[in-house]
C-alpha cells in the first residue's frame, strides 16, 4: 500500500495524555499509583452550569449550531472579555470550538503557510509544537530557563525573528511552569510584534488562576496589538469544565472568518448541550472560580514548603495555573532503586514504576532536566505523593 501522510506520521502523541492514561490503567489494574500528570481541575462543574446543560437536553436543544457557536454564547463571551479586560469584540469575531486546544490548532491553520516560522518559547505546552507542524509551518524553539523565570525576553524574541517569522505563541500564565508575564514585560514584547509585523497566538486559558501579580490580556495592549492577536481561552480550567470541551478564540474579522470556514468543514459546532451550559457560566455574575483559587493557593504553598525540605530537587514558586515545574537535574547520573537515571524521562519512568507517582517529564515540554507536577488534586494526594517522592529519592 502507499504510505500514509508524512505529516501524520511525524506527529508525536501527547505526553500528558499518555502519562494520565497509564496512571489510570495502573489504578484499574489495582496498583496504588497517584497521578500528577493531567492538567484537570479536581473540582466539580458548578451546579448552575450542570443544570443549564440538563435544561438544554430537556428542552431538546440538541441540534446542529453554527460552526462557530450559538450567537448568545458568542455574545456572552464578547461581553465577558469587555467586562474583564476592556477589549471589545463583535460576536462574529468569536469562534467557539471543542476546547482551547482545538482553537490553537485552527488558529495555526488559519495563519500559517508552508515555510512560515512560528516562535515557540520553551518550556511550552506539549501540543504547540505538533500543532505548528500540522499547519505545515516550522517551530522555532527559544529556550528559556530559571534565570528569566522561564519567560521570553525581548532580546530572546528579537534574536529568533527571521524574514519567515509569521507568528509567536505566548501562554500566560504558563503551562508547564505557572509563570506569569507582567504588563511591562508584555508591552516590551508587543513593541517587537509591531516592529516585525507578527501575529500572536495568546493562550490565556489559565487567566483566572493567578496567585501572584496581575494578569494582563495581551489583546488589551492597544488597537494595533489587538488586530494581530488571536486570543485563546475557554471554560475548561476556570469553570472546571474540561470534559465538556468548550474553548473560544477572539480575533480580527479576517482571521475569525478563516477560522469559521475551517471549523465549518471539519468539526462543525461543538456540542449544543455544552454551549448552553457554557452560556450559563459566562453570563453568571457569581464568583465561580474564587474557591478554586484559594484551594490551589494552599496546595501550591504546601508543595513549595515540602520541596524546600527535600534534598536534590528544587522549583520556582508558580504565579498561576496549577503546576510545579520541578528541577531534577541533581538526580541525573544517579542510580535509584536499581534504575540508572540518564534523563528526566528516566526519572519520571522510575518514579512511576518504583515510587508509584505519575509526573510528566520535561522532555515533553522542550525542557529536559525537569518534571511537571499538577496540584489539581486533593491535599491528601499531594501529601502522599511528596512522601513517596522523598522515600524514592532516599533509596
Amino acid at each position: 500500500m502507499k504510505p500514509i501522510s508524512k505529516i501524520a506520521k511525524a506527529i508525536a502523541p501527547s505526553a500528558t495524555v499518555a502519562v494520565d492514561t497509564l496512571a489510570k490503567q495502573m489504578k484499574a489494574d489495582g496498583i496504588d499509583v497517584i497521578g500528577f500528570g493531567a492538567g484537570e481541575p479536581d473540582f466539580d462543574t458548578p451546579e448552575l452550569v450542570k443544570q443549564a446543560g440538563i435544561r438544554a437536553i430537556n428542552e431538546n436543544k440538541t441540534r446542529y449550531t453554527p460552526a462557530t457557536g450559538i450567537v448568545p454564547l458568542r455574545k456572552a463571551v464578547a461581553d465577558w472579555l469587555e467586562k474583564m479586560y476592556g477589549v471589545s469584540y463583535k460576536p462574529t469575531q468569536i469562534c467557539v470550538s471543542s476546547g482551547a486546544k482545538h482553537n490553537v490548532f485552527v488558529a495555526l491553520q488559519a495563519l500559517c503557510n508552508p515555510g512560515d516560522e512560528v516562535i515557540l518559547p520553551a518550556p511550552y505546552w506539549v501540543t504547540y509544537e505538533e500543532a505548528i507542524k500540522m499547519a505545515g509551518a516550522t517551530p522555532v524553539i527559544v529556550k528559556t530557563d530559571e534565570t528569566t523565570r522561564f519567560k521570553l525576553t525581548p532580546a530572546m524574541l528579537e534574536a529568533a525573528i527571521t524574514p519567515n517569522t509569521k507568528c509567536l505563541i505566548l501562554t500566560n500564565p504558563s503551562n508547564p511552569t505557572g509563570m506569569l508575564y507582567s504588563n511591562e514585560e508584555l508591552e516590551e514584547i508587543a513593541k517587537l510584534v509591531l516592529k516585525y509585523d507578527l501575529y500572536v497566538i495568546s493562550d490565556e486559558i489559565y487567566d483566572q488562576l493567578v496567585y501572584h501579580g496581575t494578569f494582563t490580556c495581551f489583546a488589551s495592549l492597544g488597537p494595533e496589538i489587538k488586530e494581530r492577536t488571536v486570543l485563546i481561552n475557554g471554560a475548561s480550567k476556570s469553570f472546571a469544565m474540561t470534559g465538556w470541551r468548550m474553548g473560544f478564540a477572539a480575533a480580527n474579522e479576517e482571521i475569525s472568518k478563516a477560522m469559521s470556514s475551517y471549523l465549518s468543514h471539519s468539526t462543525g459546532g461543538t456540542s449544543t448541550i455544552t454551549q448552553y451550559a457554557s452560556l450559563a457560566a459566562y453570563e453568571c455574575q457569581d464568583d465561580l472560580v474564587g474557591k478554586m483559587v484559594l484551594a490551589y493557593t494552599r496546595r501550591m504553598k504546601y508543595f513549595m514548603e515540602r520541596i524546600a525540605k527535600i534534598p536534590g530537587v528544587t522549583a520556582l514558586e508558580p504565579d498561576g495555573a496549577f503546576y510545579v515545574f520541578m528541577n531534577v537535574k541533581e538526580q541525573i547520573g544517579r542510580t535509584i532503586q536499581g534504575v540508572k537515571i540518564n534523563s528526566s524521562a528516566d526519572f519520571a519512568q522510575a518514579l512511576l514504576e518504583k515510587g508509584l507517582v505519575a509526573v510528566v517529564p520535561g522532555e515533553a515540554f522542550g525542557a529536559p532536566g525537569y518534571v511537571r507536577w499538577s496540584y489539581a488534586t486533593s491535599m491528601e494526594n499531594i501529601r502522599e505523593g511528596l512522601d513517596r517522592l522523598e522515600k524514592f529519592l532516599a533509596e
